[in-house]
């Protein structure tokens, strides 16, 4: 049998296969990329031989996809926490996707794993802003509050790589990175052992941070708040983890996090408010390339022309929703 596995370039896509394959060790080919790169699949050819595990990538966006592989005979297992669109029947297909605005792929593994790396999963908790849950999973596991800061630490900069228009802004290819995680049982062995790695993502993530905190605010209400970055790899990098130390902030206020893209138009990134984790998904949806989660979206192309509809949509959608 080949085995292919297909997962996002962010902590939850990473942590939630590290998980599976401490529990399950295979050789397997890996498809990856940046977060926003999520038709996976397009690139991916099978065969009755042939066996892919999918995490954390709509299956709304791969649909197609899904379809074409399993009639070329491949057998499926899809793990996700986005909005699946329609559903998919088929006896070599199995899903296990939950939507629930408080989850994430990684805690979703978790429970299929019945908590036996659960430390991984509360790294990706942490770097999918689900502070709240992750806290909850570390105390009953244990965990002290410095062991919790650590693991919170590494979530956020895991999160933190995997944003960029390209590889070439990454300070990791994910695949890489997956490689170096997979080695060790707990998160905390891996900042003890890939020293260098940590530090490096630290420091750049300070970095990226301290510019991102001079960015003026575009448009600014009582419920939302716009912020454009300009054509830069730091921000490209920082644009998502920007995003939720904004919404941890400021937890009834909706953000977006908008950044010129070199060939014109926009990615943007969208945080529901804290205390409300719905709507992104539905606001994003009016536009295309836009797609995510409640909490959590983003539109990976807005043209230009389409900016100032964009930051209206934004605002009646969480005033109206307030």
């Amino acid at each position: 049998m080949e085995y292919i596995d297909v997962f996002n370039g962010d902590a939850d896509g990473l942590c939630a296969l590290v998980q599976l394959r401490l529990a399950q060790p295979r050789q397997a080919q890996l498809v990856t990329g940046i977060k926003r790169d999520i038709n996976l699949l397009k690139n991916i050819e099978a065969n009755n031989n042939v066996h892919i595990t999918v995490l954390d990538i709509s299956l709304a966006k791969n649909n197609q996809d899904v379809l074409r592989l399993l009639a070329e005979g491949a057998s499926i297992d899809y793990i996700d926490h986005h909005q699946p669109g329609e559903i998919i029947k088929h006896e070599k297909l199995s899903i296990a996707i939950e939507v629930e605005a408080n989850t994430c792929t990684s805690l979703i593994v978790d429970k299929r794993l019945n908590g036996q790396y659960r430390e991984w999963a509360i790294t990706a908790a942490f770097g999918d802003n689900l502070l709240d849950k992750a806290m909850v999973l570390g105390w009953k596991l244990g965990l002290s509050e410095p062991e919790l800061t650590l693991l919170k630490q590494l979530g956020i900069l895991l999160n933190y790589n995997g944003y960029g228009a390209s590889i070439s802004d990454l300070f990791f290819d994910p695949a890489d990175l997956f490689q170096k995680m997979k080695k060790f049982d707990s998160p905390f062995e891996f900042i003890v052992n890939e020293r260098e790695t940590f530090a490096i993502l630290e420091r750049g993530y300070r970095q990226d941070m301290a510019l991102a905190k001079k960015a003026q605010l575009t448009h600014q209400t009582k419920y939302s708040v716009v912020i454009i970055f300009p054509n830069e790899a730091w921000a490209r990098r920082v644009s998502g983890v920007y995003g939720n130390e904004l919404a941890n902030g400021y937890p009834d206020r909706a953000h977006a996090v908008v950044t010129r893209q070199e060939k014109g138009g926009y990615t943007v990134s969208v945080r529901a408010p804290l205390n409300r984790k719905q709507g992104a998904d539905e606001l994003v949806s009016q536009f295309p390339t836009g797609g995510g989660r409640k909490a959590a979206a983003g539109i990976n192309h807005l043209p230009e022309e389409m900016l100032e509809a964009f930051i209206l949509a934004f605002e009646v959608k969480f005033q109206h929703d307030c």
